[in-house]
Formats: C-alpha cells, sequence, structure tokens
C-alpha cells in the first residue's frame, strides 16, 4: 500500500469492484479498501443471491428476447463464473466462494491495490474535498490520501464521515426497507420441496394471520443453489430498525437469528421434504437493503423510471421494477417498469451536494425512497460502479478540480468500447 493514490474506493461489493477495475484499466492508481476479508460484498458477506433476471429483457411485443440491460464488468463476472462452473444452469444463481476468486482475480489483473480487514475511521477535508483517510485494521491506524475518492460502502459511510447530507428511508418516518438474514437448510429433498412449496405458502399466511409467527414477512421467498439437496432462504424480515445505529443493527441480527430457527421448525412440520432439514449456514452480517442516501446534484424521482427516461448523461441502467418490502412489516410492493424498456441513472446523482473530488456508487446514490427500492441490486449497482470509476479516471487523468467537470461524453465514448451500457 503506497502513502497517496489517484482513486480510492472505499467497499468491496459490486458497486466497488465496478469502480476501482473501470479506473485502473484506464491507467490510474487505485486502492480498494474493504472491511471484511474477501471482495463481492452483500453477495458473500449477506448471502444475497441470486442475480435479479432482469439484468436481460424481452421486447414488448414478443419478439427478439434477452436484450442486455447490464453488461460491461458485470457480464465479465458472469461470464466468468459461468466458465468455473459456479452459475447455475438458470443464468442468475451463483456460487459465491467462486465469486470471491473471480473477483480477487479481476481486480489484480486490472492493477488495483486491496487492503482487507481495514475500517475506514476517519477522514480530512479541506475546502470541499477530502484529502486523506485513515484507515483501522487490529489495533493499528494507517493514513491514506488521493486525488479522488468513490463511496461504495452501500450505507454511504465515508460521505457521513465527511460531512455530506443524506436522507434515511421513506421521507415519511425514515424508516427502511427491512433487514433480511439470508441463510440455507441442507438435508432437503429438493424434488419433493419444490413440488409442495406453493401449497405450503397457504399454511405460512395462516399461521401468520394467527399471530403465531414472529416473522411478519407474507410469504416464503426461496431459491434454488447448484449445490443439490440445499435451499436458500431470504425470508426472515426484521422491521423498524436502524441500519446505521449500532443498537439497531445489533438487535436485528439476534432478532433475525430467532426468525431463522422459527423457520427451521415450520419447515420440519409442515413442509414435504423438510422433515430431516438442517440448518447448515446464516449468513456472517445481516443484509440492508436501505439505509442512507446522498443529497447529491440530482435526485432521481420513481417517476421517472415508470416514465424510462434517458438522461441525457446516463451512466448506467436498469429494468428491476420497484420492489419495497414494507418498512412497517408485512407486504412487499411489486411495480413493474413497462415491457422491453428500462430506466436509466443519471451521473448528477452519484455527486455530493458539498464535495469536489468524491462520487459515490451503488444503492447509496441521491434517489427517492422508491426509486432506491429498484436500483439497488447488484446487477445495477455493479454498473452504476463502473460508470463511476470511468468518470473519475478522466477526472484524474484531465486535471480536473471538480467531478461534476467530467466531460459525459467522453464517458460514454469509453464505455462504448467496453460494452458497459448506459
Amino acid at each position: 500500500m503506497k502513502n497517496h493514490y489517484d482513486l480510492i474506493v472505499a467497499g468491496g461489493g459490486f458497486a466497488g469492484v465496478g469502480a476501482a477495475v473501470a479506473a485502473a484499466r484506464r491507467g490510474i492508481s487505485v486502492l480498494l479498501v474493504e472491511k471484511n476479508g474477501y471482495l463481492s460484498g452483500s453477495a458473500a458477506m449477506s448471502y444475497v443471491n441470486p442475480f435479479m433476471s432482469q439484468f436481460k429483457i424481452s421486447k414488448a411485443d414478443g419478439g427478439e428476447r434477452n436484450i442486455p440491460v447490464n453488461a460491461g464488468i458485470f457480464e465479465e463476472i458472469r461470464q466468468e463464473l459461468k466458465a468455473f462452473g459456479g452459475l447455475h444452469e438458470n443464468e442468475r444463481t451463483f456460487n459465491m466462494e467462486i465469486l470471491k476468486i473471480i473477483m480477487d482475480r479481476l481486480t489484480k489483473n486490472a492493477g488495483v491495490d486491496i487492503v482487507f480487514h481495514a475500517y475506514i475511521s476517519d477522514c480530512v477535508t479541506e475546502d470541499e474535498r477530502i484529502k486523506s483517510i485513515t484507515l483501522s485494521c487490529r489495533g493499528k491506524k494507517y493514513e491514506v490520501s488521493a486525488d479522488c475518492f468513490v463511496d461504495a460502502t452501500g450505507d454511504a459511510n465515508l460521505a457521513y464521515m465527511a460531512g455530506c447530507s443524506y436522507r434515511l428511508g421513506r421521507e415519511s418516518d425514515n424508516l427502511c426497507q427491512p433487514m433480511t438474514l439470508c441463510f440455507r437448510l441442507g438435508e432437503v429433498d429438493t424434488d419433493v420441496f419444490w413440488s409442495q412449496i406453493k401449497n405450503v405458502q397457504a399454511i405460512w399466511k395462516e399461521k401468520l394471520e394467527k399471530g403465531e409467527l414472529l416473522n411478519p414477512r407474507e410469504n416464503i421467498l426461496v431459491f434454488n443453489l447448484i449445490e443439490k439437496g440445499v435451499i436458500h432462504l431470504n425470508t426472515t424480515r426484521v422491521i423498524k430498525k436502524n441500519p446505521v445505529d449500532i443498537l439497531g443493527l445489533s438487535e436485528a441480527e439476534m432478532l433475525a437469528r430467532e426468525q431463522m430457527l422459527e423457520f427451521l421448525n415450520f419447515a420440519r412440520e409442515n413442509i414435504p421434504g423438510c422433515e430431516n432439514a438442517q440448518l447448515i449456514a446464516s449468513a456472517p452480517e445481516i443484509g440492508v437493503r436501505e439505509s442512507r442516501m446522498i443529497d447529491g446534484e440530482y435526485t432521481v424521482r420513481v417517476e421517472e423510471f415508470f416514465e424510462c427516461v434517458q438522461f441525457e448523461d446516463s451512466i448506467a441502467r436498469g429494468a428491476y421494477p420497484v420492489d419495497i418490502h414494507s418498512p412497517d412489516g408485512t407486504g412487499t410492493t411489486i411495480m413493474k417498469i413497462p415491457a422491453g424498456k428500462y430506466y436509466t441513472i443519471p451521473y448528477r446523482s452519484l455527486i455530493p451536494k458539498s464535495l469536489k473530488n468524491m462520487l459515490v456508487a451503488g444503492r447509496c446514490i441521491s434517489t427517492t425512497h422508491e426509486a432506491q427500492s429498484a436500483y439497488r441490486i447488484m446487477p445495477i449497482c455493479c454498473c452504476i460502479g463502473e460508470g463511476a470509476g470511468i468518470a473519475i479516471s478522466l477526472a484524474v487523468k484531465n486535471q480536473l478540480d471538480d467531478v461534476r467537470k467530467v466531460d459525459i461524453a467522453q464517458v460514454h465514448s469509453i464505455m462504448d468500447s467496453c460494452n458497459a451500457l448506459y
């Protein structure tokens, strides 16, 4: 690790890897800082799986299928997963251990310096610029400076430390979408399970209505995996806890584990094929759908997604629907994007109002609560990160004193050359 870099990226999830790799490939020096001992963020840290299928869409008239929406670095990762046998035949479910290795190789091959097990504990700002950050690791502290920064922490942690204004959750009461602890059951007869799961949903709903469940979720959300005899559950739901408050986050972890045990008992008693089910793994960290969103140069509204607005400064696009897990408890609101179309993410929504040398990438960009529920998935976040990395590389190479001065036409030209769709 050097003392100074052209770019420091905070957070090694899909957005952070997309930003770091895209920037390093343009020839600038990049340091990627990750709190865990691996890359891929929520995919491995919170067992978020699978890739939601809207990274490709079909034409509204039923014509040509599989029109790419999210490509570039995300598609590179997906193809590498397939080559390693780490992608299910459904093209969505993946092996997270292979994903970690792919991301290691992707970043190292691009020339990115990586530090694991490092928390950003402080930053120095001056004249609307971040000058340096302090990394903390096992009692030691390291100060590192950079010309530019990308906050891909998901929670806008670096932006928060730098004094950027932000919004938290739903505008009316600041409640965020529920947190979920994903987990896996083994020793399941999956053929029997999948033939009966629809019938079991009614039993779950009946128990919920009778008040017999801790978990307020209205149904069972479950996916198949590459591994035989294993099912993946994304079905716990912890509500009304603040994901950026240490006590709220701690309480959420324990509540979610109780819900996990509750489901194991429910499965053994009610789901054919699960009579001998065993709890084999739960995510190291509860999954957070929503927390801080910066106040940026532009705040994207959900209406612009339904209208499929094509922003002139778009740096990514998406087709995943508005998907709001109720902050109050039971209920999930799904509102689809018009068939065969997609929305875009404007570069301006990545720029914090009060800083000149930082972009945010991933789920903490400047949008409303409703809009955030759509673009927060891994394929879109990876593409947002890639766009951010390309833009920062131009800011560094052209010696710009403000990321607002980046020529979006140049960004688009580079994106065209590497199949990064916008």
